[in-house]
């Protein structure tokens, strides 16, 4: 018996081996396409490595942090950084709002809405639609003789046609709102998913106990919606500071007007055509050091104290010794 018992557990030793080569495929693609890229981004950033010509590469020569310096201190990195972030602020705010008020909609049991997956499909379909397409419509339908324009002026709603996308405000706003468009359904995914992960019972006992519609969702669904909250605020924070097809299609590239749409990558992207990918380097590194400290101060801000605090249920004395 003893023998059988020893084979039994080589066997299943030998069998649990089997689970590394399953996972081996991802961490080899996972090295090979992600992790020696992130390496070498890195390294070159300490780097003077440009290209003159077509072949005739100069460097590298190591420079320290001289790239950082030039990139904090010659090259607008915070301007650029404030107008990523300030668009998509102007996206997100809206987006998660719309997002919250529909997920508590098509979860509702009350308004028990009809139509539910024609809906969902309806809202989800923008995010299956190309950036680079969608930026192209937003351009035509809002360009000086584009269609807006000619419906507004025919209306009589404006004396004549506004060139959008040499105003500030209107070109981020436009930016925003197809940031908005792309993104709310499957943000309202997302929200979706995680009400309908809460237990029924917490909902349906606030109600009973007399909760009102708001208190019940501030109270009960909001803190228990926490965890998803914090997932798309981060996801969402991520992908703002990568924010580059829309703009870059929409301004031709050039920011416009005067750099106030130009974002981080879109001026990552300027290094890269022009091959100066020591700068190009230092500037992927500021952005993934900053992205790394908005996470941590969203983490930080949204969770807080988790600890539940007991509540004291002794009843209190008066000045007398009795109690109240």
């Amino acid at each position: 018996m003893a023998m059988t018992k020893t084979k039994k557990q080589k066997k299943l030793v030998n069998y649990s081996k089997w689970g590394y080569f399953f996972i081996a495929p991802f961490f080899i693609v996972y090295t090979v396409f992600a992790l020696i890229p992130l390496l070498n981004t890195f390294y070159y950033s300490f780097f003077e490595l440009y290209t003159v010509g077509i072949n005739d590469v100069k460097g590298p020569f190591f420079v320290g942090f001289d790239n950082y310096v030039e990139v904090v201190t010659k090259f607008k990195f915070f301007q650029y950084l404030g107008n990523t972030m300030i668009m998509w602020v102007m996206g997100f705010v809206p987006q998660i709002l719309v997002s919250l008020l529909l997920a508590l909609w098509f979860t509702s049991l009350r308004l028990k809405i009809k139509g539910q997956k024609f809906f969902k499909t309806v809202i989800y379909m923008p995010n299956l639609i190309m950036a680079s397409a969608f930026a192209m419509l937003f351009f035509a339908l809002f360009s000086k003789g584009g269609p807006v324009n000619l419906y507004l002026v025919e209306k009589g709603i404006i004396p004549e046609a506004i060139d959008f996308l040499t105003s500030v405000g209107w070109t981020r706003s436009l930016v925003a709102f197809m940031n908005f468009l792309m993104w709310f359904g499957n943000t309202t995914i997302l929200l979706m998913a995680g009400i309908m992960g809460i237990d029924q019972s917490l909902i349906e006992a606030a109600q009973i106990d007399g909760a009102r519609a708001s208190q019940t969702f501030f109270r009960v669904i909001l803190p228990l919606l926490t965890p998803i909250l914090i997932f798309v605020i981060i996801t969402s924070m991520i992908g703002g500071v990568q924010m580059f097809d829309i703009p870059q299609i929409l301004t031709n590239g050039n920011g416009a007007p005067n750099n106030t749409t130009m974002t981080l990558v879109m001026s990552l992207n300027q290094h890269l055509v022009s091959k100066n990918f020591g700068m190009a380097g230092a500037i992927s590194v500021l952005m993934f050091i900053f992205t790394m400290m908005l996470g941590g101060i969203v983490l930080k801000i949204t969770m807080g104290d988790n600890k539940i605090k007991k509540i004291n249920t002794t009843p209190k004395k008066n000045g007398k010794g009795g109690r109240k």
